[in-house]
């Protein structure tokens, strides 16, 4: 799915907001986490699962055209872990 599908899934489940209010409400949301995750916080949807950062260490990693050797910086990168909920219904049978 993506964001112009949520979007008119919103809206055709809540048909009394206009569609600017639903988009409104979607960007708010994923600003919020994006902020949240920004400053090193977690954010965490019960039934759906969590958000964090996890830290990557400096490294040389290779440039996969010439072969070459290049300094990877350490960086902080995005963490999804799903929830109890949401594995259950990836594996219900």
């Amino acid at each position: 799915m993506i964001r112009s599908e949520l979007l008119t899934e919103l809206h055709k489940d809540n048909p009394e907001l206009r569609a600017e209010e639903v988009e409104q409400v979607v960007d708010v949301f994923f600003d919020e986490i994006a902020q949240r995750l920004a400053e090193g916080g977690r954010v965490e949807l019960r039934g759906f699962g969590a958000f964090s950062t996890r830290e990557r260490e400096a490294r040389v990693g290779r440039n996969p055209r010439t072969g070459e050797a290049v300094n990877v910086p350490a960086k902080r990168v995005p963490y999804f872990k799903a929830g109890k909920e949401i594995k259950q219904r990836l594996n219900d049978d």
